[in-house]
């Protein structure tokens, strides 16, 4: 159906078809906005930041914005540990925010509404945050597990829940941006079919929602895009201070 809703999220190839090994390599619809999406944060970063003049224009005002509120974001939620690890998290922040606001624009490609493109980020950042603190805090870094003050009878288990919490990072992570970016483009293209099969006349109302739920969707966007880094950054904190 030309009207189905989910056909915006087909992955298809463009180009020749790649395979090493028995693994498809080749280059989708989805490759190519994860890379204009990179390419984006790059250009806006270096024009943004390429003058630094003292009276600064747009876009050196937006970038600089942006970096100040990740930095704030990091030492609120991680403290001063944790800086080292700004460019990771602005790259991730960053990253996200523009593959979920560029698949607003018409003809463009959601990346963000596919949770392997989401679990994938969210392993890597469970993988790393666990190796980091096995680093600082080597073995010790298993009290996570055991939180003080627990009655010696529930400790085993509470130190089960721990467990399942812990290992459920990066499906919960994963899960809250893919479905709420599949969601709401959903239900754009519902509404927006709507307008198309009622024509002039019966069309007001779903189109006065479609542009409410447009507003909402670059919102939604942008604060998936803040809890993402955020979260992000309280597994860091757990890891460098051992908070438990």
């Amino acid at each position: 159906m030309a009207n189905n809703p989910m056909q915006q999220f087909n992955v298809y190839k463009i180009g020749p078809e790649i395979n090493i090994g028995g693994v498809d390599l080749s280059f989708t619809n989805a490759s190519l906005f994860m890379v204009i999406s990179a390419i984006s944060i790059a250009l806006f970063l270096y024009l943004g930041t390429k003058e630094k003049k003292i009276v600064p224009d747009k876009l050196q005002l937006l970038s600089e914005m942006l970096y100040g509120f990740v930095a704030k974001m990091i030492s609120d939620t991680a403290g001063s540990k944790a800086k080292p690890y700004f460019p990771f998290i602005f790259s991730l922040f960053m990253f996200v925010l523009l593959c979920n606001m560029i698949g607003m624009l018409p003809y463009s490609f959601t990346v963000t509404s596919h949770i392997i493109v989401t679990l994938i980020l969210a392993l890597f950042i469970f993988i790393a945050v666990t190796v980091i603190g096995f680093i600082k805090h080597g073995f010790k870094y298993l009290s996570i597990f055991v939180p003080s003050g627990v009655p010696a009878i529930l400790l085993p288990l509470i130190t089960v829940i721990e467990i399942i919490s812990y290992l459920s990072r990066p499906v919960s992570l994963s899960v809250r941006l893919f479905a709420n970016m599949m969601a709401g483009h959903t239900m754009l293209k519902v509404f927006g079919g709507f307008v198309i099969s009622l024509g002039i006349l019966g069309g007001w109302l779903p189109l006065s929602f479609s542009v409410a739920l447009t507003g909402l969707e670059i919102l939604v966007a942008f604060l998936q895009a803040y809890v993402f880094a955020i979260l992000t950054c309280i597994y860091l904190n757990d890891a460098l201070n051992l908070h438990h």
